[in-house]
């Protein structure tokens, strides 16, 4: 069915008809096809051009570990529920041998951060707590579809002036975090769908988290741990 005519019947009120019951569940399944087929292939599309940026970001979230390091994680909006996502993967990995690795959530103090966004700004509700609770050789991530947040902006320069390890991920061109001298690290997601952005952000930080314990498994006495749980 062209696209015309598929929006034709999934909004036919803009056209002053009304919808006919076959026509709007084909369409619709039309609909789903169409985004499943978008959904793999920008995946398939941003892994093929930046699989090493993601090898390169693991090995750099290896070595923070190494050294004692804690990830810390941050967004807004739907990319608060991946900042949430990344602190419980590292927090709580479900694959049997895997250890916890200290990952901090930085959206999930609502408190603290109505507090300082009432107080000081918005702009400030991730600075603070990293100024109160990162070190040196620590490492903050932070979820973008845009890469222009003003808040997270901040902190990554916060960061960045503490001695901390700095991941973006971002969406469209990158925005601001992609050409920022205060992100180490910035994987782009080339898509004008915040959809799309945000399933393939899902798929980069649970490769990420994947990838992190194998190469942090020879610290742990060998292949064993991976071994026994399997790499999921």
């Amino acid at each position: 069915m062209p696209e015309h005519e598929t929006l034709q019947t999934l909004y036919p009120f803009l056209h002053g008809t009304r919808q006919d019951a076959d026509k709007l569940d084909a369409a619709l399944l039309e609909s789903v096809r169409q985004k499943a087929w978008d959904s793999v292939d920008t995946k398939r599309r941003f892994f093929d051009e930046n699989g090493p940026a993601v090898v390169q970001v693991a090995h750099a979230i290896a070595e923070m570990y190494r050294r004692d390091g804690r990830l810390f994680a941050m967004g807004n909006g739907g990319s608060s529920c991946d900042a949430a996502h990344i602190a419980v993967e590292f927090l709580h990995p479900i694959t049997t041998g895997r250890p916890a690795l200290t990952a901090i959530n930085l959206v999930a103090d609502t408190a603290m951060m109505t507090a300082v966004g009432n107080d000081v700004g918005f702009s400030h509700i991730f600075v603070r707590q990293l100024v109160a609770q990162a070190r040196r050789g620590d490492a903050l991530i932070g979820v973008s579809t845009s890469g222009n947040s003003e808040n997270l902006l901040a902190a990554f320069a916060k960061a960045k002036e503490m001695g901390l390890l700095t991941i973006g991920l971002s969406g469209h061109d990158g925005g601001r975090m992609a050409t920022s001298a205060a992100v180490d690290h910035c994987l782009v997601v080339p898509s004008d769908s915040i959809h799309r952005v945000q399933e393939t952000h899902v798929a980069i930080y649970h490769i990420l988290w994947d990838l992190v314990h194998t190469l942090l498994a020879d610290d742990r006495g060998g292949m064993a741990g991976v071994a026994e749980g399997g790499v999921r």
